[in-house]
């Protein structure tokens, strides 16, 4: 099926339209300007920030500065499992009509397939949101036009793509889960029961439409709803009551029925059975389960965004990615000067004189400092 799910959307990929940052490069060779310095430079950190990005852990907020003068771009790698959506908002503080280039990739199964942009645009300050069918990883890329920066925030974060389906309760309610056995092993669970008081409001866990609203022997009370944005029907069964009718359309938390037994659930305490298809039955748990960690708060110091820094002594180690598990690519000597580009948490993104990049513990770094020279002027 993954397989599949990959020709198909190679194919896809194939016919569509060029995304603004292609259309934009493409405008470029028109100009006669790709084969200038600066249209190298731009093309070439765009691709190597592609194809070298910081991996990071979700949810996720950086802030940083991108200089005007030399071509810059930022990438994120982030995973994802299936049943969570992906959203992401993207500022850049700049002169007006400025275009930021803002790319999320699908990154193939197969690693000699092309990245394929499943959300583009060049919005200068937007919010996005991402609900792939089925999980995996994906590459965030942000880049401004030619001879444009400015003060950058990137967030990223994931959510359940499905809204807990009774009111006022979560996971803990559920007490039958996906293929349990039933009827003695003669069949399994295709859904989940979630438990709760005789009466308690059953909600839309998306938008869609009320496909059929029917009495039967086994699902007692149901209701069926069909979800245009995931291509899946909903299954409420066992209410006591149903509150919909056929072809209404119903928002994400509209009250659709309430909880009860009915059906072959007359011998057990009111609860409802929640079922999700596509193609087959689908376990609803990962849809419905949201992420346990909080946004981490940036705490390092956002004023020497763009100042050079120095470690504070021998054997800072500057590593790949944000946070202590983040792989160490190298330790800076006490002294070595760096320039802030970024923070993420307590971390600093610096760039080497090499023109390398690199992640820092702040606390570790100090200012460089400014003397005069004896011609009287500055230096660091």
């Amino acid at each position: 099926m993954l397989g599949a799910c990959e020709q198909a959307e190679q194919l896809q990929d194939s016919f569509r339209d060029l995304t603004p940052h292609e259309a934009y490069q493409a405008s470029l060779a028109d100009a006669g300007l790709a084969e200038t310095a600066l249209g190298r430079d731009w093309t070439r950190v765009g691709g190597e920030a592609l194809h070298s990005p910081t991996t990071v852990a979700l949810p996720f907020r950086e802030e940083g500065y991108i200089t005007a003068e030399h071509p810059s771009a930022v990438a994120y790698r982030v995973s994802i499992p299936r049943g969570r959506k992906l959203e992401f908002e993207v500022s850049l503080d700049s002169d007006e009509g400025t275009r930021l280039f803002i790319d999320l990739f699908r990154i193939p199964a197969d690693e000699g397939d092309r990245f394929r942009p499943v959300v583009s645009s060049d919005s200068l300050s937007r919010t996005f949101i991402y609900e792939p069918w089925r999980g995996g990883d994906f590459i965030l890329r942000v880049q401004p036009e030619l001879l444009r920066g400015g003060n950058y925030r990137v967030t990223v974060r994931e959510e359940s793509q499905l809204g807990f389906p009774v009111e006022g309760h979560g996971m803990r309610a559920i007490q039958s889960v996906f293929g349990d056995a039933r009827d003695g092993g003669r069949r399994d669970h295709h859904g989940v029961d979630i438990f709760a008081p005789r009466g308690t409001p059953v909600l839309a866990a998306a938008a869609g439409r009320v496909r059929r609203v029917r009495v039967t022997n086994i699902g007692g009370k149901v209701v069926w709803v069909r979800d245009t944005v995931h291509q899946a029907n909903q299954y409420y069964a066992h209410l006591d009551s149903q509150h919909v009718s056929d072809g209404q359309m119903v928002e994400r938390g509209d009250t659709i029925g309430f909880v009860g037994n009915t059906g072959n659930a007359r011998t057990t305490p009111p609860h409802l059975h929640f079922g999700l298809y596509a193609r087959g039955p689908v376990d609803p748990y990962p849809f419905l389960d949201p992420p346990r960690r909080a946004l981490p708060e940036v705490t390092a110091d956002l004023a020497l965004l763009g100042a050079r820094v120095r470690p504070r002594n021998d054997g800072i180690r500057l590593r790949a990615a944000p946070g202590s598990r983040g792989e160490v690519v190298r330790e800076l000597g006490a002294g070595e000067p760096v320039r802030v580009l970024g923070a993420a948490g307590d971390w600093f993104r610096v760039r080497l004189g090499d023109g390398s990049d690199g992640f820092v513990a702040a606390r570790l770094m100090e200012r460089v400092g400014v003397v005069a020279d004896a011609d009287g002027g500055d230096r660091e």
